[in-house]
């Protein structure tokens, strides 16, 4: 009993779907309603014809049942609208069961949101002290750490001023410095890292690593899947609200790659959105030279990205990006909507749109890829998030990288001048 830090059984959570309250808007909504209503129709199907969305329930867990000893360090994996971030929710106490029971031994650290917990007319300052009396801290041991959260979370110069002002970049780094520096038992971090710069990721990491060597627990859960094999011993895979796979790391992740990680060169979402979101992607693919979806391109081929989203309320600002991982997880590049115009994000109005890029012939090596896409007004705001949208393959046929079996991510055929000249005086 004593080295079990979590253990939850029979656990299920059901939502109920599709019953809306009546809202009353202003001229200024009722308007924009009006223009993107048409919009979201069109984004449901491809006949262009939107079903009634009846009321109804979802489980989003059912019939979860695990151990997590203490000092271990578990990964969860799964698709978008596995269940993972619900499973998490509960483990934090912030959604009850419908069903089953949880028993967590020992003081819970959580990091499932930018800010969660915060108070956004409190100070950096006063929220640490905030969190901490949360998780059970003494002042003395808040005190002990108080330093050691700002440097990591390098808000020092903000410190002082209301959580309000902070940019998500400032939220995501002070929040992560609080719950993983008040020495909680459990820790319980989301896939919100995604939402930072590399560096800060790295740092995130690594520091993970660190209090997992003093015998903390860690749930994590991510889409990186080089991240959980570099930190996890062991990985919990939930598909469809229930466990798929419990076990070694290294077993499940290659477990998952095989099944999730084969060709689909499309993603369409067909669900209704919440008429409150003011961004929604609609789809995403890769087409060949004919603009035809493909999931399988030679090596000297060029792969075109085509991205459609519909914008419900303007937006000030907000990025279109892209990253373009290998089988493994790795980031082998990212773009953005904003690569061409010298500014971080463009300004979008309302309406429906359509973005594309191309991938160049001969510059990613043989392998398998898939593309994740989010929208976001960078170290602010994050609209939406495609993880693992769409996956291809660049076959060795016609790439020179497998003839002459050279190294890298990527294999661009870099243009050399060569010429001929006279032998240097002796």
């Amino acid at each position: 009993m004593s080295d079990v830090a979590i253990r939850v059984e029979g656990l299920g959570k059901q939502y109920r779907i599709g019953a809306r309250r009546p809202s009353y808007g202003s001229l200024r909504e009722t308007l924009t309603e009006a223009v993107t209503t048409p919009f979201k129709r069109l984004s449901r199907n491809g006949n262009g014809h939107l079903g009634s969305l009846s009321s109804g329930t979802i489980w989003a867990l059912r019939d979860v049942s695990f151990e997590v000893k203490s000092g271990e360090v578990v990964g969860v994996i799964g698709r978008n609208g596995a269940g993972k971030s619900t499973l998490l929710k509960i483990l934090s106490r912030i959604t009850e069961p419908t069903m089953g029971e949880v028993d967590l031994y020992g003081r819970v650290g959580s990091l499932l949101e930018v800010g969660t917990g915060f108070n956004l007319e409190l100070t950096g300052a006063e929220n640490i002290y905030l969190n901490g009396a949360i998780l059970g801290m003494r002042r003395r041991e808040i005190e002990r750490n108080f330093d050691a959260i700002v440097d990591f979370a390098e808000v020092e110069k903000f410190i002082d001023t209301p959580v309000k002002h902070y940019s998500s970049g400032m939220y995501l780094r002070l929040a992560f410095a609080v719950a993983a520096h008040l020495e909680p038992e459990i820790l319980l971090v989301d896939e919100v890292l995604a939402v930072g710069d590399q560096g800060f990721q790295t740092k995130c990491l690594g520091k993970m690593s660190e209090v997992a060597k003093h015998g903390r627990t860690i749930l994590f859960v991510s889409h990186n899947m080089g991240a959980i094999s570099r930190l996890c011993e062991r990985v919990i895979w939930l598909d469809d609200g229930k466990v798929m796979m419990d076990g070694s790391s290294a077993e499940v992740v290659n477990s998952y790659h095989t099944q999730f990680l084969t060709v689909r060169p499309e993603w369409k979402r067909f669900e209704a959105s919440d008429s409150e979101r003011e961004f929604d992607f609609l789809s995403i693919a890769v087409k060949d030279s004919n603009q035809q979806p493909s999931g399988v391109f030679s090596g000297d081929e060029p792969i075109f990205v085509e991205v459609t989203y519909i914008v419900s309320r303007t937006l000030a600002g907000c990025q279109i990006g892209t990253r373009i991982c290998n089988f493994e997880g790795v980031v082998i590049f990212s773009t953005s909507d904003a690569d061409t115009s010298g500014t971080s994000a463009l300004a979008k109005e309302v309406g429906f749109y359509a973005s594309s890029f191309q991938i160049p012939q001969n510059f990613l090596a043989p392998g398998t890829y898939y593309i994740s896409i989010g929208a976001h007004l960078p170290n602010r705001d994050v609209y939406g998030l495609i993880e693992q949208a769409v996956v291809f393959e660049v076959s060795a046929s016609g790439s020179l990288a497998s003839l002459d079996g050279r190294l890298g991510v990527i294999t661009p055929l870099i243009h050399w001048d060569v010429y001929k000249k006279p032998l240097p005086p002796q």
